[in-house]
């Protein structure tokens, strides 16, 4: 059975091309309470583009 973590919490990351495609990951709330920013890929625009986390 996975374990309830409070500190570590799934986010969604969704680009910012106006795509809608979106990545999951975890972040340390503790340590990242802002809004987390990654670039990668994304197919729909065969690009790396950068994604920010959505609340």
């Amino acid at each position: 059975m996975a374990r309830k973590n409070e500190v570590r919490t799934a986010v969604k990351l969704r680009s910012t091309a106006g795509t809608g495609y979106t990545y999951m990951t975890t972040k340390n709330r503790r340590n990242t309470p802002d809004r987390l920013t990654a670039r990668k890929f994304d197919p729909r625009v065969r690009a790396v583009v950068e994604f920010r986390e959505e609340r």
